[in-house]
């Protein structure tokens, strides 16, 4: 879901980021915030922080960010470093941080990480807690992944998530007879094959990829009903619904593009802009790069965005990948780090971050649904409620330690990889699934 889009380019999506922070105008937008009490945290004396946090993949998140952080220390005296780290680092240092207890006061990791460290932080419930009335409330996404399992207490502040639905080209799909892609799993089998035989076929990640790799491994099993756990936290990834997703992907894997067991997360991005790929699935970022260079942008014309096929499911299962922010107990300064959180999250400062964004990341928040950028551009809107999702990693059981070791580990991703490949059978595949998951399951103590 990654695609580096340069300065240049994200001031051309006509969002000035210096402006935004400075201003904190967010085209006329009409979220009107309750009127809450503030929590009044008492910052400590000579406190500074340190935040590590994803790299942007559209310039503007990191100019705003930053100008934002720049905005609380002028504000408060308490100098702010952030650090921005890449996607595939992201997972080991927050476990390096957590395991050595030192280092950055604050993380913000991806989705169910809070989850995986719950006894090396600080509650942030009263950041929650007034942040949540102020703004409308949070969202799907934000609860499941910000409260601890089967509490109110919050461990992890959701900022935003990234979906992944089908970006095409419409000409081409067109011209193998779809006006777009199919619901049904037989359907989209066919589309494949036909894209295949015209040359422009599709292309899904099956590598160890955080954002698309994850995403492909999710949509298989949850269009076919198939799920990691049942709703009291047993493992079910061994069941006939996994055994037919796997079955699906052995017959769809053939009409991709050669290489995708060893894509990451910018390997479609390069595919799709290359023209070697007439579908893919990608967050925003692939298109607005496109958009905003003359030599793509009639690519970015020709394209289009679908929600994920919903096959068997009741709805299209396509989650977001969350960022979601911690805060550790060997900060020496919690009181100024909530007081951070806080301040970013507040709509003059998180509103111009959102626009910027230019969809890339979507509100954790009801009221920021009014945000400018979700009338900006069309085919933007298609990302506005992804945090309304009712699907998230470790569905439908709660979020724990072992659900986060088992995405971190890629359970799900190779088992399909496999069977992909013609490595394993998808009895086989399942079945060491399993077994890898339970692994992880007894260390937790289940």
């Amino acid at each position: 879901m990654k695609n580096d889009i340069t300065r240049r380019e994200a001031l051309a999506l006509g969002v000035s980021a210096a402006a935004l922070a400075a201003t904190g105008a967010s085209a006329q937008s009409p979220i009107k915030a309750a009127d809450v009490p503030a929590p009044k945290f008492a910052i400590e004396k000579g406190a500074s922080l340190r935040m590590l946090r994803p790299v942007r993949f559209v310039q503007a998140d990191e100019d705003v960010f930053r100008a934002n952080a720049a905005k609380f220390t002028k504000e408060t005296g308490v100098e702010v470093k952030v650090d921005f780290v890449g996607w595939e680092d992201i997972n080991q240092q927050t476990a390096v941080t957590s395991n050595s207890g030192a280092g950055p006061d604050m993380i913000i990791g991806f989705s169910d990480a809070p989850h995986i460290y719950v006894d090396k932080l600080v509650e942030l419930s009263d950041v929650a807690d007034y942040i949540g009335k102020k703004y409308g409330g949070w969202l799907n996404l934000a609860k499941a992944y910000g409260k601890k399992a089967k509490s109110d207490a919050w461990i992890g502040l959701p900022f935003g998530a990234t979906a992944g639905p089908l970006i095409y080209r419409k000409s081409i799909l067109k011209s193998v007879g779809f006006d777009k892609a199919p619901e049904d799993p037989a359907g989209f089998l066919d589309l494949c094959k036909k894209l295949q035989k015209a040359g422009k076929p599709a292309g899904f990640a099956l590598g160890n990829a955080v954002g698309d790799g994850n995403g492909f491994a999710d949509w298989m099993l949850w269009s076919h009903n198939a799920a990691l756990l049942d709703e009291e936290g047993n493992v079910t990834i061994n069941s006939k619904e996994t055994i037919a997703a796997l079955n699906y992907v052995k017959e769809l894997y053939p009409t991709f593009i050669a290489g995708t067991p060893s894509w990451n997360d910018v390997s479609n991005n390069r595919a799709y802009s290359s023209q070697e790929l007439g579908l893919t699935a990608n967050g925003v970022s692939l298109y607005f790069s496109l958009k905003n260079d003359p030599a793509t942008k009639a690519i970015a014309d020709d394209s289009e965005h679908q929600l994920l096929p919903k096959f068997l499911a009741p709805v299209s299962p396509m989650s977001g990948l969350t960022l979601n922010a911690m805060l550790f107990k060997h900060s020496q300064y919690p009181n100024a780090a909530k007081a951070f959180l806080t301040f970013m999250l507040e709509k003059d400062q998180y509103e111009p971050w959102l626009n910027a964004n230019s969809g890339y990341w979507s509100q954790p928040l009801a009221a920021y649904a009014d945000a400018a950028v979700w009338s900006s551009d069309p085919k933007v809107a298609i990302f506005k409620n992804t945090m309304n999702s009712k699907y998230y990693a470790g569905y439908k059981g709660p979020i724990s330690t072992a659900t986060g070791a088992v995405r971190a580990d890629y359970v799900t991703v190779q088992m399909f990889a496999a069977v992909a490949t013609g490595a394993s059978t998808p009895e086989a595949a399942a079945a060491e699934a399993e077994q890898r998951a339970k692994r992880y399951f007894r260390r937790q103590g289940r």
